[in-house]
């Protein structure tokens, strides 16, 4: 399974912006998946995460400004993210494990096993 995320670009603080990642190449069965980013010089972190249908879980620097969403008969997820802000600048990169992840480790990304190339988003004042 591959995943391929896209949507990234340029924006400016406040504004919107929506990725997507799809999943193509074979099954996922009841994955959980999640995103997560990488900015210049810092460690990959977490933005969010669901299990298979179930409750989602953001990091606090994103809560009520992204939402996460699922279409799971087009192997799709997306991450809305509005009120962006300078430091929502990053490499996001989906990722999805077929294994069962408890909701305290959802943000680990050691959790993870498929990950998707990333996209980049930039955001200006």
């Amino acid at each position: 399974v591959q995943l391929q995320a896209s949507g990234g670009g340029s924006e400016q603080a406040g504004g919107s912006l929506r990725l997507s990642c799809v999943a193509s190449g074979g099954t996922l069965d009841r994955p959980t998946m999640g995103w997560f980013r990488q900015a210049p010089g810092k460690e990959r972190e977490f933005v969010a995460a669901s299990r298979w249908r179930n409750s989602i879980r953001y990091a606090d620097s994103v809560k009520g400004r992204f939402t996460m969403s699922s279409d799971y008969a087009k192997n799709t997820i997306y991450l809305q993210m509005n009120g962006l802000k300078l430091e929502d600048a990053a490499v996001y990169y989906c990722a999805a494990t077929r294994r069962g992840i408890i909701y305290s480790q959802l943000s680990s990304e050691y959790e993870y096993d498929i990950w998707g190339q990333g996209t980049l988003v930039t955001v200006s004042s």
